[in-house]
């Protein structure tokens, strides 16, 4: 159930999961942040991917 529906109450183990539910959410979100600002780096920097020294 979700925190929308009208049945759902809270309690110390829905604190506990939606907490953990949103960190994860965040920590792929700030991941996927990091990797297309890396992304959008390289490609605007006009050198060889290559160079680097990325794998």
């Amino acid at each position: 159930m979700l925190p929308i529906v009208f049945e759902w109450h809270w309690d110390v183990g829905h604190f506990v999961f939606m907490g953990l539910f949103y960190l994860a959410l965040g920590i792929i979100g700030g991941g996927l942040a990091l990797a297309f600002k890396a992304t959008m780096q390289d490609l605007c920097s006009g050198k060889d991917p290559h160079e680097h020294g990325h794998h």
